[in-house]
């Protein structure tokens, strides 16, 4: 169907300014009425256009209501098949935005939910839409429908306030059993490869050296425009090539964000899981070394600023035994895949410097290794 909407895209970032969702409204409301599946005829609402808060830097996310009549389901005069849906645009964040990420695949994203969707229980968003085309909002986007709940928060992390921190500590647990269910019920979901061809590996290629050589790839791409290494990445990666599993489990769908911070939840059930931009074919311990990871890391930094924090909820061994309980699978060489995480978490944290530097948003470290946040917990696991 023709496009409506005006030929001019919005090169400029979104914003939660009233002229600019304004705008956005327009030019998505025009685009919607274009789908084939929707009846043009029968006109399409878009309101309450927002855009969160919470919206991170590898990519921009509006808030949207819709209204639409499905094609064909249209009765003259009345609203017969009417549709409403509160929904979300995701789009990929533009080059001028220093992105966290060199390649924001949208498509590979829309794919895995879908699948993920279809072939679990879990509460993952519906996703209705892929739009490739930048000239529309200025960028390629998804939409999917919008998920209820609460997650526990990165910014300041939950374990130095919030409501997880406040639960009991039976409800803490009961948390961290239907999180670590989650993964489980993810890490079964069969042939995934065959699911979602865009991440399978070559023929013959180990989908663990395939993982680790693209986060190499990905380092390398983050010094490009200063080409200043980072030292203790540099030896976290040569660790890892002197610990490499002498055998690897079987490959999963891995989530790669795999965290509660990416899972929102009503009381201790989850309600919806976010966040599929990492997304790869690896061994399932490259998800549980992520899991454990970052609650360690959070743990770590609450220590550090003398805070208690919750050291009791993600005890490794109690993790590891709910998770090969559910999946009737043996958890293979934990210590490597925890110092990976720590190794891919330092490669994103060292991106994410860079571009406050290059934003004005902080002074550059005095020592390359403290572009790393959490240098020094890396520098004990490889030292350990």
């Amino acid at each position: 169907m023709t496009q409506t909407h005006s030929s001019e895209p919005l090169h400029q970032r979104v914003t939660s300014g009233e002229a600019d969702l304004d705008e956005f409204r327009e030019r998505l409301t025009a685009w919607l009425a274009a789908r084939d599946e929707v009846d043009a005829a029968a006109g399409v609402e878009i309101s309450e256009v927002s855009r969160p808060e919470s919206s991170g830097m590898s990519n921009i996310s509006v808030l949207f209501d819709a209204t639409w009549t499905p094609a064909g389901t249209a009765a003259p005069g009345g609203a017969a098949g009417r549709r409403s849906a509160q929904l979300v645009a995701r789009m990929c964040p533009q080059d001028e935005a220093f992105p966290v990420f060199p390649v924001y695949d949208l498509a590979t994203q829309f794919d895995v939910m879908r699948v993920v969707g279809e072939n679990t229980r879990l509460p993952v968003p519906r996703v209705r839409w892929l739009e490739q085309d930048p000239a529309i909002l200025g960028a390629p986007f998804l939409v999917m429908d919008r998920a209820s709940g609460r997650a526990p928060v990165d910014n300041p992390p939950y374990v130095f306030d919030g409501w997880l921190l406040e639960m009991a500590a039976e409800q803490q647990r009961e948390l961290r059993d239907a999180s670590v269910a989650v993964l489980a019920e993810i890490h079964q979901i069969p042939r995934p490869a065959d699911l979602v061809a865009s991440l399978a590996p070559a023929d013959g290629m180990s989908a663990l050296r395939v993982h680790v050589d693209e986060q190499r790839a990905y380092y390398e791409w983050t010094t490009r425009e200063d080409g200043m290494a980072i030292p203790v990445i540099e030896r976290a990666f040569d660790w890892i090539e002197a610990h490499w599993p002498a055998e690897t489990g079987p490959d999963v769908l891995s989530w790669g964000d795999a965290r509660i911070g990416n899972i929102l939840y009503e009381g201790t059930t989850p309600t919806a899981v976010l966040d599929w931009e990492m997304a790869a074919i690896a061994p399932a311990e490259v998800d549980l070394g992520w899991f454990l990871y970052f609650h360690d890391l959070f743990q770590d930094l609450a220590v550090a600023f003398e805070f208690p924090g919750i050291p009791h909820v993600f005890d490794h061994g109690e993790v590891v035994e709910q998770y090969e309980s559910q999946t009737g699978s043996t958890v293979r060489d934990l210590p490597f895949y925890y110092v990976y995480a720590g190794l891919r978490h330092a490669i994103i944290m060292a991106r994410i410097a860079r571009r406050r530097v290059h934003f004005g948003e902080q002074e550059a470290p005095a020592s390359p290794d403290e572009y790393v946040l959490h240098h020094t917990m890396l520098e004990r696991l490889i030292a350990d």
